[in-house]
């Protein structure tokens, strides 16, 4: 029925790395791992998830190692280990990888125009489009909730993985993806229902 709730998923962005400050682009599965700070972040994620006592069925991770471990901490105060769901690696950003959108703004901001309100075209060229990017967020995210009818889950995951899955609960543009914060080490709940989703909070970042 409408109201059938099918899922909840509770979206953990990962802790902080020596990319966060600067908003760095990085496609990268290896590198940067979590800095101190970072670290930090997700043990206050971890007090938070203690207190609010936020039930759980199965938890899962996106491949790169800062997600990893952030998911590492989180499975601890579950006592249960995680799964890898390699299709949410973060956006491939070719030639971009490494800079900071301070930098495209200087040297390419044709290029940075393209990328926030052109989402269907690959931007730079050798990348992923937002719209293929949310396309296979999409996908990923509704097996994995077709494969847990009636669960809560934990997805451990990057910013832009958080924002697609925004974009996506409240049927908003893929422009839209860049227009929305999402900060490292905070949360965002969203439930699935047959026919519609409904964003429970967004970006919450325990002090």
């Amino acid at each position: 029925m409408y109201f059938n709730r099918k899922c909840k998923v509770t979206f953990i962005c990962n802790g902080a790395t020596i990319y966060s400050e600067d908003d760095r682009l990085t496609d990268s599965e290896n590198y940067p791992p979590l800095s101190e700070t970072g670290q930090e972040e997700i043990e206050k994620i971890c007090e938070f998830i203690k207190h609010r006592g936020i039930k759980n069925s199965i938890i899962y991770s996106s491949p790169a190692v800062r997600s990893r471990q952030s998911a590492e901490m989180v499975a601890k105060v579950y006592k249960q280990d995680f799964k890898v769901i390699e299709d949410l690696h973060p956006r491939k950003c070719g030639s971009f990888n490494g800079m900071t959108y301070e930098q495209l703004y200087e040297n390419c901001p044709d290029k940075l125009e393209r990328l926030i309100n052109s989402p269907e075209i690959a931007t730079p060229e050798d990348a992923e489009s937002i719209t293929d990017f949310i396309n296979r967020v999409e996908t990923t995210l509704n097996r994995v909730i077709e494969e847990n009818i009636g669960n809560r889950v934990i997805i451990v995951t990057h910013k832009d993985i958080i924002k697609a899955a925004v974009c996506l609960a409240l049927n908003i543009p893929h422009s839209s993806l860049s227009r929305i914060y999402i900060k490292s080490g905070s949360a965002t709940q969203i439930s699935y229902f047959e026919k519609w989703s409904s964003l429970v909070y967004c970006d919450y970042t325990p002090v």
